[in-house]
Order: structure tokens, then sequence, then C-alpha cells
């Protein structure tokens, strides 16, 4: 009997019930009644427009096997070159008849008729039918479309349609199950399932006219005709937009990509009230803060984003910012890196006043500023090519006295012109006819106090320089040389 016990309690043990006694047993949730409860509320979308050229991958031959895929799933670029025979007798262009231009999906998200999807699912598109699980179909009228963030609002005439609750994809963990409905390759009401993988993911812009959207990234199954169908938590509640997929081919490879819906929300809120978006603005260039600069600025952590350049008569000018600054909070809330502050103060109305949180010269301040109104139209300007020099210098700098020309070029009341680099200056990047404002946390006048500065660094420790040129202020991290 004594063995017989001993038996159990060992086997008991290494299946680890005794060590783990609120341990439950693993189960893989059934997503049946969700898609039972709230499939309805999701809808296939196609779009019809006039005859146009499809919009192919560069060096695209029609033998290639991705040709179909491309041809028939993907929306029509812009119209071939016209000929005589393309224009009436008026001399007007020739309208040919609709014809499919692209597929994706949507979701509604009131009893009347409004439908959620992304802005590029609807894009040149002259005719949008909507389609539900019950083979009703309806066309549908575009309330708002929003590039910058993707999302679109269409509304379709219709009373007690079933619709779908957003959720808060800021409380969602990851490694939760997440499920999407769509209609991938025109396969309406598909059901993929797969855990959110991590969040507030930045993807590198396609343009000057995309947001900073800190997507979700999802392992769930999403191909061309997911996109603008939702996310939802275990729940039934929508947690995102589905958008993207990161693929060599074009379709699925393992990582899925989804707009939060708290990021959406406003955007949704906006479009359905005025058929517009407005953002904010402050109007200055900023950058990530890099553990060398966190390092020579005395910030104990990398998190904020440091203002590079300030525009004239901007907010940020009006309300005291200066180059240099490191803003850290907004109204109280941490500011993790120059994409967290950007769409943070995109999501602010024009008009109202929020506290900046910054480091300045070793100490933090808060500063208020009025928020403008950001234009579609705004675009960072790009750096100039750059020719290389070297002579040898402290710190790898030679340096002059800035001339008045040079001053009133770059709008500067101090600082050194650079006048020859070489050594770790030239490999930071720093050129001839630029000009060093500040060393650190030190503001520079002249050659003397840039010499007195250069004097006291240490070695051992990086260094911080505050340079300007004609496309704006930057700061350059690098080692002193012993």
């Amino acid at each position: 009997m004594k063995i017989l016990l001993s038996f159990f309690v060992a086997v008991t043990l290494a299946l680890g019930v005794a060590s783990e006694p609120h341990a439950q047993p693993a189960s893989f949730p059934n997503f049946a009644d969700l898609v039972d409860k709230h499939g309805p509320a999701v809808v296939n979308i196609n779009t019809q427009a006039r005859a146009g050229r499809p919009n192919l991958p560069p060096g695209l031959s029609e033998d290639d096997p991705m040709y179909e895929f491309f041809r028939r799933f993907m929306p029509p670029g812009q119209p071939g070159p016209r000929g005589r025979n393309d224009r009436s007798e008026k001399g007007e262009p020739r309208r040919g008849p609709l014809r499919p231009q692209g597929l994706g999906s949507g979701f509604l998200i009131s009893a009347d008729g409004f439908i959620v999807t992304n802005a590029h699912v609807i894009e040149g598109a002259e005719e949008i039918n909507v389609r539900f699980t019950d083979k009703r179909e309806m066309k549908a009228k575009v309330i708002g479309a929003d590039k910058r963030s993707d999302v679109a609002v269409l509304k379709v005439e219709g009373k007690n349609l079933p619709f779908l609750k957003l959720g808060d994809s800021n409380s969602s963990r990851v490694g939760e199950w997440v499920v999407a409905i769509g209609s991938p390759f025109g396969f309406a009401n598909t059901v993929t399932a797969g855990i959110l993988s991590a969040k507030s993911r930045d993807l590198p812009a396609d343009s000057t006219a995309s947001d900073a959207v800190p997507f979700l990234q999802t392992d769930v199954a999403v191909n061309p005709g997911n996109s603008g169908g939702p996310l939802f938590n275990l729940k039934g509640e929508v947690i995102g937009i589905n958008s993207q997929i990161f693929s060599r081919t074009g379709a699925y490879a393992g990582i899925s990509f989804a707009i939060p819906i708290d990021y959406a929300a406003n955007v949704i809120d906006q479009l359905r009230n005025s058929g517009r978006v407005t953002r904010g603005r402050i109007g200055v260039a900023i950058s990530n803060v890099s553990k060398d600069l966190a390092d020579s600025l005395g910030l104990p952590r990398t998190d904020g984003a440091v203002i590079g350049n300030i525009e004239d008569d901007s907010p940020a000018a009006k309300a005291g910012l200066e180059v240099g600054d490191v803003v850290l909070k907004i109204d109280g809330r941490s500011i993790e890196g120059s994409s967290d502050l950007s769409r943070t103060i995109r999501a602010v109305r024009p008009g109202q006043r929020v506290t900046l949180g910054i480091w300045r010269a070793g100490k933090a301040r808060d500063v208020v500023i009025t928020v403008g109104e950001f234009k579609d139209e705004e675009a960072p300007k790009s750096g100039a090519s750059r020719k290389e020099v070297a002579k040898p210098g402290k710190l790898g700098i030679a340096v002059a006295e800035v001339s008045p020309e040079l001053r009133k070029k770059l709008k500067v009341q101090g600082g050194v012109a650079v006048e020859a680099v070489d050594g770790v200056a030239l490999a930071a990047g720093i050129q001839p006819g630029e000009v060093i404002v500040r060393v650190n946390n030190q503001d520079v006048k002249d050659v003397k106090t840039f010499n007195e500065a250069v004097a006291k660094l240490d070695p051992k420790k990086p260094v911080a320089l505050l340079v300007r040129d004609e496309n704006g202020t930057r700061f350059v991290t690098l080692r002193a040389e012993e």
C-alpha cells in the first residue's frame, strides 16, 4: 500500500499538480459563438471604376504567376495614354463602362448604415457596392476618406442593421487571442484567428501623406480583400481595422497589421460629423533620443523627442520652445519617442492648449502651447547632398567665427562656423559650412566659448553637438578623441 501511495505522489508531482494547485488546464477558445453573433455586421465591399491600366508592380510580365492576382485584386492605376479615338466629337474624353476595380471588407458601426473600411479600399472608385451575409446588396456613398490614417466611412440606407461595438485597443494585451473576419481574395465572410503579436508598431510611411499609426501586429491570416475588415477580441469588440500585411509575394506570410481602434475612433467621428479630418501641429522637426544624446544631456532614459528645428511664427516659436529642447510629456502623459509625439499632437484639435513637459539645459520645465492646424500640403524638407573635406582639429573640427552673412542666412545669434572636419566628426556627418550652436547643455557664443566647452569634455562620455545648416537644426553625437 505504501509503495502504491508513493508511486501516486511521484506521478502527481511529475505532472505539476501538487506544485501548481491553481494551474488551469490549457484550452483553446471556440470562436463559433462570436462569429454567429457578430459576423452579420461584417460586409464585403466591391468597387467599380472606368477602365484603367492595372496597378501592377514594375517589371511584372503577363507570364508571371502573380500577374493575374495583381490584375484582379489590386486597384487600377491611371488610365493609359489617350489618342484621338479616346475623345468624342466635342473633344471631351470618352467615358468607358464601369468595370470591377477592387475588393475589400468593412463593418457596420451603427444600425442606420454607417460602415468603416480602409481609405485605400475605395480609392478611385466611382461606384461602391456592399454585400451582407444574407446576400443583400446595397450601393454605398462615401461620407469621408482620410488617406493619412487610411480610414474611410461609408453609408448605406437601412434601418435596424447589425452593427459592432468598438472596444479598447489600449487595454488589449500582447498574447491575447484575436479574430479577423473579411473577404480575402473575394471569399466573403472568411474567419481567421491568431494572437496579438505586438503593439505600437511604427511602419515606414509610403509617402508624406501618411500618419505615424501605432499599428497592432498580429499573426492572423490576412490577405488582399481583408483590408478594412474588423479585428475582434474575444468579447466580440472591434479593437482594430485590418490594413496591411508584411509579405514578399503579396500574400500572407505570417505578419499582419491593424489600425488600433483607439487611434481610428477620432478619425471616424470626424469623418461622420464633417466628412474631413483636422489635425494639430506645433511647427517643429523632431527625432528620437539616442542613448548617447540622453547621456550627454543628462537624461535618465531615451524617452521623449528632441526638437531639431522650429518654424518661424509657428505655435512652437510663439510658445518659446527652443531647438534642442527634449519633449518628455504632453499634459502629464509620458512621450515614448518622435512618432508618439507626432500622433499625439495630430490628435489634438486646433486651438486647444496643451502643456509640454520639456528638458532644457539640464532642467525640467513646462511650456503651455496653443496647437495650430496641420495642412496636408505641409511636408518635411529633404536634406541636401554634402561634400567631404578632411582636416585635423579638436574633436576633428576646425572652427571660426560666424560671418554676418552666414549668421543672417541661418538665423543664428551665436555659434561657430565649421571650416573643416576629420576623424570622429567626419564620421558623424558634420560638414564645412554648418554652425555649431551648442555643446551638450552649454550654448556656444563664439570660438572662445566653444574651445572652453570642448576642453572640459570627458573622452569616456558621448558629446552632443547642436548643429545648424540651411536645412534646419539637428543633434550630432560623437565621442571626443583622447
